[in-house]
């Protein structure tokens, strides 16, 4: 999808690496997947529809 996230371990905006769209328990969108680079966790929070 090429959506980008924030890295907390390179600290730097990447592109979300098996990015996968979930909804969180609030019922808002959000894609998780891991960065390209170190494997690190990515969640980013989408805007409502």
């Amino acid at each position: 999808m090429g959506e980008k996230g924030y890295c907390v371990k390179c600290k730097d905006k990447k592109e979300i690496k098996d990015g996968k769209k979930v909804t969180m328990k609030n019922g808002r969108p959000a894609m998780k997947g891991c960065c390209p680079d170190c494997g690190t966790g990515m969640y980013k929070i989408l805007k409502s529809s």
